[in-house]
């Protein structure tokens, strides 16, 4: 059989496998989708636990709306057809919550913002983390994190936040009180919050007990401003599938429930070969795919290989947690480096290195093989050569499980009884 997955924006990677192997395929659930642009308009003309987007606007002096950056597939463009009408007619700013991400490039923007972008171009602010002097302190979490956020999100007296909800390996989902931190959040806040990833309770479709959220929870509670929210959920394909508007936790809270009807993809049993596919945008560098190798590795038996298919078409990403595989022989020597101080990136590291404890990491990616190699990733040129030396390796009994979107689908091992 030939199966084909995507590879960048608009490629492909193909392997030919054996009849003969146990190849199966595991995605996001199949949803109904209907028209889009009125699931949106439906939500957003009827909020949840909040006054309606017209009366939200009437009294507003300055408004701020906070939209992802191009590493989200978030369709901003799409919620921005339907309140940009309202919107237009106040006094109104953009930032783009990258957290502790590079500001877009010129094609990016027009990736979240579409032909609105040359209109809006003088009123976007993209945050930086690292220029202190543009940060106001909100004080300290309950986990110790100290709360500095970007000083636009205190001189609004509205915010508009525009997000889309999927799962997330260590803050549980997306979405929400994500938005501020770590969107618009200073550096030291997001690499405080950030090494409350390295607990085993920071896991993806988990809240409660999981600190990373907890302390998103105290950032937001900082906020006295009214918030209107607007959370999209898209199926496998990026389409919108539903929308929830209005107060921001239960606008979050909602789409995490259809979040799960896509995303939470049941699976009766582990394989000895999972191919970990991770989709424009979030192929856009090592650090963001990894989320890829997070998910893969719940559907992986032990001694398994993963294989991730990823572009990473800026590389690495992130320099700290590359420098720190790079510098370690071993994956138990890389999370030993991790206890002795905690640098932004070494959460990466971590779940990286945890991983290369009990199974093998390969990768399919542009990313220099010289560069990879350090970081315990057997590095391939294509695809059909590594299910090639994977089958060879593991044997002709050998399972092959393809996760065809593995930044954000999860696979649920289903409970024998």
């Amino acid at each position: 059989m030939q199966i084909d997955v995507p590879y960048g924006r608009e490629g492909v990677m193909s392997a030919v496998i054996d009849d003969r192997i146990k190849v199966s395929l595991l995605e996001a659930n199949d949803v109904e989708i209907s028209d889009e642009d009125a699931v949106i308009a439906h939500a957003i003309a009827n909020p949840i636990n909040s006054r309606n987007f017209t009366e939200f606007l009437g009294d507003a002096k300055q408004v701020l709306v906070i939209v992802n950056d191009a590493t989200r597939p978030t369709p901003t463009q799409k919620v921005l057809d339907v309140i940009f009408d309202d919107l237009g007619r106040t006094n109104y700013n953009f930032i783009i919550a990258t957290g502790a991400h590079r500001g877009p490039t010129e094609e990016e923007y027009y990736q979240i913002f579409g032909p609105y972008y040359e209109q809006i171009k003088g009123h976007i602010i993209v945050h930086d983390a690292r220029k202190e002097e543009d940060q106001v302190f909100l004080g300290t979490s309950s986990n110790g994190t100290q709360m500095y956020v970007n000083k636009a999100g205190v001189e609004a007296d509205k915010f508009i936040i525009i997000s889309s909800v999927e799962p997330h390996y260590f803050a549980g989902y997306t979405g929400g009180r994500k938005s501020f931190l770590p969107g618009i959040a200073g550096f030291k806040t997001i690499e405080q919050n950030h090494k409350l990833a390295l607990v085993p309770e920071a896991r993806a479709l988990s809240l409660d007990g999981n600190p990373v959220h907890e302390d998103m929870m105290d950032a937001i509670k900082t906020v006295k401003q009214e918030i209107f929210s607007i959370m999209t959920v898209l199926d496998k394909h990026h389409k919108v599938y539903a929308t929830c508007a209005g107060h921001i936790h239960d606008s979050f809270h909602a789409a995490i429930e259809k979040a799960n009807e896509v995303f939470a993809a049941p699976l009766k049993e582990k394989a000895d070969i999972v191919v970990s596919v991770v989709k424009f945008p979030q192929d856009i560098d090592l650090y963001q795919a990894q989320k890829g190798i997070d998910n893969a590795k719940l559907a992986l038996k032990k001694n398994g290989i993963m294989i991730l298919v990823a572009k990473c078409r800026d590389g690495i990403g992130g320099k700290a947690f590359a420098d720190l595989l790079g510098s370690c022989d071993t994956p138990k020597a890389a999370l030993d480096k991790i206890e002795q101080g905690y640098v932004l990136g070494y959460h990466k590291a971590a779940k990286m290195a945890e991983i290369g404890l009990w199974a093998q990491m390969w990768g399919v990616t542009d990313v220099a093989p010289e560069i990879i190699s350090k970081l315990f990733i057997t590095p391939f040129s294509d695809l059909q050569t590594a299910i090639d030396l994977a089958l060879k390796e593991k044997g002709k009994d050998a399972s092959v499980l393809f996760l065809m979107d593995g930044g954000l689908t999860v696979p649920l091992i289903l409970e024998s009884k």
